[in-house]
């Protein structure tokens, strides 16, 4: 499948989906290969990626907030922003608002357990920390 018949494909599933199925088509999108698509912003809650093929050490989570992807223990994806753990665990509280608002600040706390659970305990910044404290009822 090449890009001008994926994209065919999307803007009749966008067409389907915005008119409830009165016009459009639904995507069918079985044994496609889609290995150089640009999928950045895609959402993919709810799909099945069994038989996908992922590089090694890759964890997808759905059912959150956003869409999760950590790939080789260093690259993590959360919606469409990709970076390393890294420079997910020193974000300042201004560069997480940034992406997206207020929702973004309350889901970070989350996203830093979820890298933690899968790679092991990490630093988080301190203002992370601080706001951990006053809803624990620490200080």
């Amino acid at each position: 499948m090449n890009a001008t018949e994926l994209n065919r494909i999307l803007y009749e599933h966008h067409q389907w989906v915005q008119s409830e199925g009165k016009s459009g088509k639904c995507a069918n999108l079985r044994r496609a290969n889609l290995r150089d698509a640009d999928l950045i912003g895609a959402n993919l809650r709810d799909a099945d990626l069994r038989g996908s093929s992922l590089p090694e050490k890759t964890f997808v989570m759905v059912g959150e907030d956003y869409f999760l992807q950590i790939t080789n223990g260093e690259c993590v994806r959360v919606g469409c922003q990709q970076h390393t753990v890294e420079q997910w665990r020193k974000f300042s509280r201004l560069e997480i608002a940034k992406m997206d608002g207020a929702k973004a600040l309350k889901f970070y706390p989350r996203l830093l357990d979820i890298i933690d659970f899968y790679l092991g305990k990490g630093e988080r910044p301190g203002w992370v920390k601080l706001t951990d404290e006053v809803e624990d009822g620490t200080i």
